[in-house]
C-alpha cells in the first residue's frame, strides 16, 4: 500500500509543487518563504486528498481520487499579482479570493452536478488547452535563467540546462517502464540538478537552513483580505476546477467499475470546494482533481481508495517537514523550465485530446473553440491588450483561462443550446468528383451537448 500510494505521489509531486513556485517567484518571495509555500501546498493537498478518498458525511467521492493544487489558478493569480501595488499583500488577496470561492463552490455543488450539460467536451476541451497554452510561457522563461535582470539571462548555459533536462525527461518516458517512467519528470529535475551543480546555478541553502519538522503555522502571509475582482477571478477558476473534476470523476468511475452517478458527483465536487476553501488557512492554493493519476489507476488496476488516502498521508507528512519541502526549491530555474516544457504542454495535450471527442465536425463548435482560445490567448500574446480598463477589471481580462471559460460557456449555450434546429447536426461533407458545384451533400453530425 505504502509503495503504491508513493508512486501516486510521485506521479503528482511535480504538479503540485509547480503552481507556489510559479506564485511565490512572482511575489518575490525568499527561498526559505518558497520552501515554507510549498510545504504548505504538499500539506493541504495531503488533506484534500483525505477528504476525497475517504470522506466526512456527504462529503468526498470516496473513490481513489488524488486532489493537489490546480494549475487553472496559476494564471490568474498572476494577474492578481501584477495589480496588486503592494507584492505584500499579494498572497492575502489571493487567500481571500480562494476561501470564498470554495464556500461559495461547496454550497453550488448540488445544483452544479446538474449543470454537466452545459460543459461539454467543446468546452473542457477549450479551457484544459487554454491552461497548458497560460502556462507554457512560465517554463520559458524559467529556461533562461533565475534572474531576468542578469546580463547572463538567457544564455546558453541556461538553455543548454534546460534541454538537457528535457532530453532526459523524453528519455525516461520513452524507454522505460512502470514506476520509473511515471516518476520521468522528478528523475529529470533530480539528474538535471547534479548536471547544473558545476555550473554554479544550484543553491542548496535552502535545505541546510530548512528544519527537520515543522508546521505551517496558520495565515503565515497575514490575515486574508477580500478584493471583489479577485473573488470574481476566482470564483471562475472555481468553476472551472469543479468542471475539470467532474469529468475526471466520470472517468473514474468507469475505470474502477463504480460509475459516478449525480450523488457521488456532488459529494466529490464538496470535498475539492471545502478543500480549497480551508487550504489558504494553512498558506495552501486551490484544490482540484489531479488527471494524471486517474490515468495510473487505469494503467496499474490498483483501484483501492485507500491506497490513494495513504498517498494522501505521505503528502501531510512531506508538508510537515520543511527540509523535504525544499528540496524542490534546490533545482535551478533552468532546470524547472525544461521539465516545464513537458509538464506544461502535457496539460494542453490533455485539453486537445478532450477537443477530439468533441465533435468538431461541426461548424458550430469549431467556431466555439476558434472564438475561445482566441480570447484566451490575448493575454498571452499581447499583455497590455486590456491597459485602457480598470484595474480591478484587468484581474480577470488578463486571465486568459477565465476569459477562455467564459466565452465557451456563452458560445456554447449560444449555438448549442438556444434556437436549435433540426439542420443545426448537419455538416457540409466535403464535394466528390461530379457532383454539381450548386448542390451540397450533408452528413449527419454526432449529436453533441
Amino acid at each position: 500500500m505504502f509503495t503504491s500510494g508513493l508512486q501516486h505521489v510521485a506521479a503528482m509531486y511535480a504538479g503540485v509543487v509547480a503552481p507556489p513556485l510559479i506564485v511565490g517567484a512572482a511575489v518575490g518571495l525568499s527561498g526559505t518563504e518558497l520552501t515554507f509555500l510549498t510545504g504548505a501546498s504538499l500539506f493541504t493537498a495531503g488533506l484534500a486528498t483525505f477528504l476525497q478518498t475517504l470522506g466526512v458525511w456527504k462529503i468526498g467521492a470516496k473513490l481513489p481520487f488524488v486532489n493537489g493544487v490546480t494549475f487553472a489558478g496559476v494564471a490568474p493569480m498572476l494577474a492578481i499579482i501584477d495589480t496588486t501595488k503592494d507584492k505584500a499583500d499579494a498572497l492575502p488577496v489571493i487567500f481571500g479570493a480562494i476561501i470564498v470561492a470554495g464556500l461559495l463552490g461547496f454550497l453550488a455543488a448540488p445544483w452544479f452536478s446538474r449543470l454537466v450539460r452545459f460543459f461539454p467536451p467543446v468546452v473542457t476541451g477549450t479551457v484544459i488547452t487554454l491552461i497548458g497554452i497560460s502556462l507554457l510561457p512560465v517554463a520559458f522563461g524559467w529556461a533562461q535563467g533565475p534572474n531576468p535582470a542578469a546580463d547572463d539571462y538567457g544564455s546558453g548555459k541556461f538553455l543548454a540546462l534546460a534541454a538537457v533536462t528535457l532530453a532526459i525527461v523524453l528519455l525516461l518516458r520513452r524507454f522505460t517502464r512502470g514506476f520509473l517512467k511515471q516518476i520521468a519528470v522528478l528523475v529529470g529535475l533530480v539528474l538535471g540538478t547534479l548536471i547544473a551543480i558545476p555550473f554554479g546555478v544550484t543553491d542548496f541553502t535552502p535545505v541546510t537552513e530548512a528544519d527537520v519538522v515543522g508546521f505551517p503555522s496558520p495565515f503565515h502571509f497575514g490575515a486574508p483580505q477580500f478584493a471583489l475582482a479577485a473573488i470574481i477571478s476566482m470564483c471562475v477558476v472555481m468553476l472551472v476546477s469543479m468542471t475539470e473534476s467532474t469529468a475526471d470523476m466520470l472517468a473514474l468511475g468507469e475505470i474502477v467499475e463504480r460509475p459516478a452517478d449525480e450523488k457521488t458527483i456532488a459529494a466529490g465536487l464538496r470535498a475539492d470546494t471545502l478543500g480549497s476553501a480551508i487550504s489558504p488557512l494553512f498558506n495552501g492554493f486551490m484544490c482540484s482533481a489531479f488527471a494524471q493519476n486517474v490515468g495510473l489507476v487505469a494503467m496499474t488496476r490498483i483501484r483501492s481508495r485507500f491506497v490513494v488516502a495513504c498517498g494522501g498521508g505521505i503528502l501531510v507528512l512531506m508538508g510537515l517537514s520543511p527540509m523535504m519541502a525544499s528540496l524542490i526549491s534546490v533545482v535551478p530555474r533552468p532546470v524547472l523550465g525544461g521539465a516545464g516544457v513537458v509538464l506544461f504542454g502535457s496539460v494542453a495535450a490533455s485539453g486537445i485530446q478532450t477537443l477530439v471527442k468533441a465533435g468538431l465536425e461541426k461548424d458550430n463548435n469549431v467556431l466555439i473553440v476558434a472564438v475561445s482560445l482566441a480570447v484566451g490567448i490575448i493575454p498571452i500574446t499581447k499583455p497590455d491588450f486590456y491597459h485602457a480598463f480598470p484595474q480591478t477589471a484587468q484581474i480577470i481580462l488578463d486571465s486568459g483561462i477565465s476569459t477562455g471559460c467564459v466565452a465557451a460557456v456563452l458560445l456554447n449555450v449560444v449555438f448549442n443550446h438556444f434556437g436549435r434546429r433540426a439542420d443545426d447536426d448537419e455538416v457540409t461533407a466535403p464535394m466528390e468528383p461530379g457532383d454539381e458545384i450548386s448542390e451540397t451533400r450533408t452528413a449527419k453530425a454526432a449529436h453533441v451537448h
